[in-house]
This record gives structure tokens, C-alpha cells and sequence, in this order.
């Protein structure tokens, strides 16, 4: 694999010509204006490079590109924060095989997910454009399927990424009565209608406060960064410290195994606890997603990948290791009442006043997770939308002028989002939200690169990142994890199941494609293409033609 220098970023984006590009429109609606590769003056030589590579894959810069590298790469960790990924996600390898599990569970499906961050990594190296995954699926799938291809990326990341937030901030609500009992010692333990409220309440402020513009919210992932770090170091060191006498074995720590999941198979109850990396390991794809907000796209967005992912990597592992020495008995943790079982090995090794304010850092970190993922969210369905894929389109692709960002799609995500809260009511239900998202945002990663390593062989003009000889085996191995995970994630916790212990991911995923699914059948398949250009190449290869609606 190799890097380029930035300054070769002008030159490979060469292949996606003019002659790539989509038809040009005839509506009398649309407005055609030049717009000069060479006047684009007051903009920095890198907004500038960005801006001529944005406009070759087709596309007018429309955003300010407030997010330098550092912000890119605390955007894309973000998402992931490993601390709220482990502490709300303990409870898999806690039931899937106890402390073995915790420990063993996290680093190898790491490393498969790595083999998928770095091919979406080239990716986006080579295509440094809002439209993301959606966007490489058609221009890497063959002609036949490239807006089938692009089709499905799309639908199925929007799914996850709706649902992505809806499972974040429940989990933040759900880091909210913990922390309401805990306090209490267990007096006051709300019911689903007092969660429900807290969960609609995060909702709208999280609506409010991402409907800023890119310069407040560019600079607010540098304090999520901090807080990632001081509450994951932090809990980790803490655990292993203050647990003293009460801590496990390291025999134990590392190598006990016990099964409470109710599948007699230990192999499989094992393969059960990557739901927690899984699901914590998400919202990588977000770096990709801000690339038209970022200086330096080409090279900043893969390295936000890769650095993401193998940060959240390592302090999610040492967090784990934490928490199984901490652990000094898995059955005496399944019986606590707290909503988050990690909360009761917080209390024992630490106490009250400890727990209580390392769990409040938690509870605001997640907070801020929930908030860039809303953010990315809706630069997903304001890309889309600019391609005239969703329902009302016309209104989630407009850049609020006050602000430069898309409020509109920033409200339509927290809505959709809400509207899947409405699940809080059936515990069975919501909790499949977690796999639903997972499964839509996994099948949206790994489209693309199948589309790469079949139908775009000889297609990928690399970027500054570039797999090389790598980019084949990677893919595959990638792409075969995924679908390995896809079909562990929709069986239930339990061989025994019943109403309350169903998974119900696959009625969630299904009712999506079946929209989707039926929407193209009939009707999108006779008027998508996949991506619109809002720019054609004039035959002045200095200069492009803009298009405006006139609407």
C-alpha cells in the first residue's frame, strides 16, 4: 500500500472524465453558468485542489471546508467512542462466554474490520465526495448495475444510519437511569414512558445544536477527542487500580469461559459477543461523508479511517481487558438491576462518588456521539437527495444560508430517528435496533468494495492512500466478514426464544428493502442513474457549466 503526496491528487481524478459523467439535462428549468477552474480566487491552494477534484467527480463545492485533519480524524472517532461502545456494549461478551469472552471477542473481529476500513479508506481517497459509498458503488459497479448498485448502498446506509442514532442516544438514555439508580441505590428506576421522554428530549436538543454551522461543530469533535480519551484511559486504569483485592485472576481474566446465553454451542455463544465490536465499531464511514467540509479531502478522509478505527480499536481492548479484571464474579453482575451491567462494576470497585462522576463523563461523551451521528446522518441524506433519490428531495438538499449546512436533512434524520424510538416501548424490539443498524451500515460498506474487486478491477484511479496489490485480498476478506456478520446478527440471544427475547433486526431490515426493494421494481429503476452531476464539462477544459434549479 502506498501514500502520495497531496499534490498528486490532481492528476489521477483525471480518469473520470467529461465522458464519464452523466447525460446533460435538457429541462428549461435548469440554468447553465461557466464557472473558471482558474478563478477561484481567495481560497487556499488546498480548498482550491479540493474543490477542482470535487468539481471532476462532478459536483459544485457547496460547503465551507471548516474541518482540518485533526478534526476529521476526532469526527470519524467520534461516532465509534470506544468508552461508550464498551460500557454500553458489556453485556454481550458478559452473557456470550464472560471474561474470555470480553477479552478475546474485541480484537479479532478488529482486525476483519480493518480489512473493510481500509479498502472503504482507498475509496475514499480516490472519490473525496459527500455521496460516499453510494457514489462509489456506481461508478465502480459495470453499467448495467451502476445505479442498481447505487441504489442499494444508499438505502442501506440510510437505514443504518437512522437507526445508528436512534440506538445511540437510547443507549445514552439508557446511561441516564443507570445513573439515576445508581445514585439512588436502586429507589428510582423510571419505566419506559420517563425513558421515552428523556430519549425524545436528546433528540431535539441534539437537532438544535447540529443544525449549527460546519465551524462550531468542526471544533466541537476536538472536545469529543479529549473526552474519548480521558474517559477511556481513564475507566481503564480505574478498573484495573481500584478493583485491589476484589480483581480476577489473570488466569481467569484471560482464558475463563462461561456460557449464559442459553445456546448450548460455546463456539457459537462466543461468535455472539462481536455483536459489541460490531455495533461499536460503526460510523467509520462518517470521514467520507464530511469530505466536501474537508480541507485536504483526498488525504485527510483515509487517514481519518484508518486512525479512527485502529484508535477506537486499542482503547476499546484495553477498556475490556479493564473490565474483565475487574469482573470478579460474571453470575453475581447478570443479577444487578441497573439497566447497564457495567454500571454495577463500576460501583464495586470504585464506590459511589467515583462511579457516579467517571459514568456522568460517559453519559456526556455519548451525548456528543449521538451528535456527530446525526450530523453524518444527514450529510448522507442531503447527498442523496441531491441525486433526487428520497421522497422530497427538493427539500433535503437545501444549505440552510445562514448557516451552510442542510438543516432540513439535519430535522428529517432526528425525525426518522424518533419515530424508531417509538420501539423504547417493546425492549425485544428496540434492542434489535442495535443489529438493524449494523446490518444496514455493514451491507452499505462492503457494496461498494464488491463492486471493486469484481466489476471496478481496472476502474479505481488511485488516490493519495492506495491498497496496491493488497486492495483484492483485503476485499475479500472484508467482504466474506461481513457476511458472516449479517447472518450471526440476526439470531436471537437465546436458542429458547420467545416474544420477549426475539431479534427482530430482520423485520426492521426487511421492511426497508421492501420499500426500497418494491420502489425500484416500480419506479426508480426507470428514472435513477445513480449520481447527478451538478456540473458539465464544457468542451474549455478550464472551465465547467453549473446547474441551478430554478425551483
Amino acid at each position: 500500500m502506498t501514500i502520495y503526496s497531496a499534490e498528486s491528487t490532481s492528476t489521477p481524478h483525471s480518469r473520470f472524465s467529461p465522458s464519464d459523467k452523466m447525460a446533460k439535462y435538457n429541462d428549461p428549468g435548469i440554468v447553465t453558468e461557466s464557472i473558471s477552474l482558474n478563478s477561484q480566487d481567495g481560497i487556499s491552494p488546498v480548498h482550491r485542489e479540493d474543490n477542482i477534484i470535487l468539481q471532476k467527480l462532478g459536483y459544485k463545492s457547496q460547503f465551507k471546508r471548516e474541518f482540518s485533519l485533526l478534526e476529521t480524524i476526532s469526527f470519524s472517532m467520534a461516532i465509534m467512542a470506544a468508552s461508550c461502545g464498551v460500557t454500553t456494549g458489556y453485556s454481550y461478551p458478559l452473557l456470550s462466554g464472560g471474561h474470555f469472552s470480553m477479552v478475546w471477542a474485541w480484537p479479532i473481529a478488529c482486525a476483519f474490520v480493518m480489512c473493510v476500513a481500509a479498502s472503504m479508506a482507498e475509496l475514499a481517497s480516490s472519490m473525496p465526495t459527500s455521496a460516499g459509498l453510494y457514489y462509489f458503488s456506481a461508478k465502480m459497479a459495470s453499467k448495467e448495475r451502476s445505479a442498481l448498485a447505487s441504489w442499494i448502498t444508499g438505502w442501506s446506509n440510510i437505514t443504518g444510519q437512522v437507526t445508528l442514532i436512534c440506538s445511540i442516544d437510547f443507549s445514552c438514555t439508557e446511561l441516564i437511569t443507570t445513573a439515576i439508580a445508581m445514585s439512588t441505590d436502586g429507589a428510582v428506576v423510571l419505566g419506559s414512558g420517563a425513558t421515552f421522554g428523556i430519549l425524545m428530549a436528546i433528540h431535539l436538543t441534539q437537532a438544535s445544536f447540529c443544525s449549527a454551522g460546519t465551524r462550531i461543530l468542526a471544533r466541537t469533535t476536538v472536545v469529543t477527542m479529549v473526552l474519548i480519551l480521558t474517559t477511556s484511559i481513564g475507566a481503564t486504569i480505574s478498573l484495573l487500580v481500584c478493583s485491589g483485592d476484589q480483581r480476577a485472576s489473570s488466569v481467569d481474566a484471560w482464558t475463563k469461559f462461561e456460557n449464559n446465553t442459553g445456546w448450548s454451542n460455546n463456539v457459537w455463544a462466543f461468535i455472539l459477543a462481536f455483536t459489541s465490536p460490531m455495533w461499536a465499531l460503526t460510523g467509520y464511514d462518517s470521514a467520507a461523508h464530511i469530505a466536501e467540509e474537508t480541507a485536504g479531502a483526498a488525504r485527510a478522509a483515509p487517514i481519518a479511517i484508518l486512525v479512527g478505527v485502529l484508535g477506537t480499536e486499542i482503547l476499546g481492548w484495553l477498556y475490556y481487558i479493564g473490565a474483565s479484571y475487574a469482573t470478579n464474579s460474571v453470575p453475581d453482575i447478570l443479577q444487578s438491576k441497573l439497566a447497564l451491567p457495567l454500571g454495577q462494576v463500576f460501583l464495586n470497585v470504585m464506590g459511589k462518588k467515583g462511579a457516579l462522576t467517571l459514568w456522568c463523563s460517559i453519559i456526556v461523551l455519548q451525548y456528543l456521539c449521538g451528535c456527530s451521528q446525526a450530523v453524518d446522518a444527514s450529510r448522507v441524506i442531503f447527498a442523496f437527495s441531491r441525486d433526487n433519490a428520497l421522497p422530497g428531495s427538493r427539500w433535503w438538499k437545501r444549505i440552510n444560508h445562514t448557516t451552510g449546512s442542510p438543516v432540513n436533512a439535519v430535522w428529517f434524520a432526528m425525525v426518522l430517528s424518533a419515530i424508531c424510538g417509538t420501539l423504547v416501548f417493546s425492549t425485544a424490539a428496540f434492542n434489535s435496533l442495535a443489529s438493524a443498524s449494523v446490518i444496514g451500515l455493514y451491507i452499505s460498506y462492503v457494496t461498494p468494495i464488491y463492486c471493486r474487486v469484481t466489476w471496478g478491477k481496472d476502474k479505481l484511479q488511485p488516490g493519495p492512500f492506495n491498497l496496491g496489490w493488497w486492495s483484492f485480498p483485503i476485499g475479500w476478506i472484508g467482504i466474506s466478514w461481513v457476511a458472516f456478520m449479517v447472518v450471526m446478527l440476526l439470531f436471537p440471544y437465546t436458542q429458547t426464544a420467545n416474544v420477549q427475547t426475539m431479534n427482530y433486526s430482520i423485520v426492521i431490515v426487511m421492511a426497508v428493502f421492501i420499500f426500497a426493494g418494491g420502489s425500484w421494481i416500480f419506479s426508480a429503476r426507470h428514472w435513477f442513474t445513480g449520481p447527478v452531476p451538478n456540473i458539465d464539462w464544457q468542451s474549455d477544459s478550464s472551465s465547467y457549466s453549473e446547474k441551478h434549479n430554478t425551483e
